[in-house]
């Protein structure tokens, strides 16, 4: 069993034995503390500055250089995904940014140009393949595991493209997403 306050919880309506269903509304987890950006000015690419500006002060202090890198939209189709991810945005924050932050869930209903721009997240393979990856993959597969449904086993280097999508709901918009596409959910 997760931990995921009920109402995010989702999987008895979005997962089935073909995988994640999708439809008109994706999700994204962030934190708390970056939802007044967000609100103002949308759901941005690479859009965390704080972990930003700490990692290039990082690099600094050690006499590397930091170059930046524009990272897509990460979106899933189940709440209960994107509520995963966030707590991940909270954890990686809590190691360089002190603040009392909560894991939140996004919910984003693009209109059909902009939904057809949502890819499955292909790139995940290399994630998916260090110890935050291996905690991702248990997670999905406790997902599944209260299903009664059995869990994926994906090859991840040789998987389907949709596999990214359908089985381990991944996927990715790389562009902005503004804030008139999107709902903050709470209980």
């Amino acid at each position: 069993m997760t931990d995921t306050p009920a109402y995010l919880k989702d999987p008895q309506e979005r997962l089935t034995e073909a995988g994640f269903a999708c439809g008109d509304t994706w999700y994204h987890g962030t934190s708390s503390a970056l939802l007044g950006s967000i609100q103002a000015y949308g759901l941005n690419r690479s859009g965390d500055k704080a972990m930003k500006q700490a990692a290039k002060q990082t690099m600094a202090t050690i006499g590397n250089s930091y170059t930046e890198s524009i990272e897509p939209v990460f979106l899933t189709q189940s709440k209960e995904l994107a509520y995963y991810w966030g707590r991940q945005a909270v954890r990686d924050r809590s190691v360089r940014v002190e603040g009392d932050e909560k894991a939140v869930v996004l919910a984003i209903t693009l209109p059909e140009e902009l939904n057809a721009q949502v890819k499955p997240d292909v790139g995940a393979a290399s994630l998916l393949l260090i110890p935050e990856g291996e905690a991702y993959m248990a997670f999905v597969a406790g997902l599944y595991q209260e299903r009664n449904l059995l869990a994926p086993e994906i090859d991840l280097m040789k998987a389907d493209r949709m596999d990214y999508l359908n089985k381990l709901g991944m996927a990715y918009i790389d562009r902005d997403v503004d804030f008139d596409y999107v709902t903050v959910l709470s209980e």
